[in-house]
């Protein structure tokens, strides 16, 4: 069998697209920027980066290793902690392609600090980074629990279900107001239903809103 050349393997890749855990870049301006991408991927299922690439799927080549320092710079300076990561370089008909490869961490999250220094984490939701929640952050905080301890069933959490019968999906706003709740309680009580698996979070308009997680078949 013929091995692989790094342009067949590039092209396999780009052949990809955008999704869940490929992400193009067609150059690095702006190292802050990655490392959104970086948590994104680090706090969802991993990733990698194809730089040097349109989105259009078009080589364009990286420019110089400043962008090699500049993903080294979105790693271990802008993402607290600091994002695990590999690249190497590929020769594509002249051009260079920096892959990138980031693994899902086991301690979430992963922050990325913006133009303020604030740090804020994100989620890969299909080719999309978007701002992790609230509710994010509580599962990502109660992940050391135990999942199999009980909890108390009360009026809130039967409120909880019974708008998501009535609705396709509703808002953290939307509980907290229709039940009277107060907003803490309600991200710490729709985090644990995340983790039971009797809740998942989907995004609409770039919005997360939270529904019934689907019954297996």
């Amino acid at each position: 069998m013929k091995a692989m050349t790094d342009t067949d393997y590039i092209y396999s890749l780009i052949a990809e697209g955008e999704h869940q855990k490929q992400d193009f870049k067609f150059e690095i301006s702006d190292a802050r920027k990655i490392a959104r991408t970086l948590s994104a991927f680090a706090n969802t299922d991993g990733g990698r980066l194809l730089i040097g690439v349109k989105d259009n799927g078009r080589i364009a080549g990286i420019r110089s290793d400043e962008e090699i320092y500049m993903i080294e710079a979105a790693a271990q300076m802008y993402c607290v902690p600091e994002v695990k990561y590999s690249m190497q370089v590929y020769k594509v008909e002249g051009r260079s392609v920096l892959l990138v490869n980031v693994d899902q961490t086991d301690k979430k999250p992963v922050y990325a600090k913006d133009e303020s220094g604030k740090e804020l984490a994100y989620v890969r939701v299909k080719d999309e980074n978007i701002l992790a929640t609230t509710v994010h952050l509580k599962v990502w905080q109660q992940s050391g629990s135990p999942t199999g301890v009980l909890v108390e069933f009360t009026q809130k959490e039967q409120l909880l279900l019974d708008l998501l019968e009535q609705n396709e999906y509703i808002s953290l706003n939307q509980y907290c107001k229709q039940g009277g709740i107060p907003r803490r309680a309600a991200e710490n009580l729709m985090a644990k239903f995340i983790r039971f698996q009797l809740i998942e979070p989907v995004l609409v308009n770039r919005k997360f809103y939270f529904k019934r997680t689907n019954e297996p078949k």
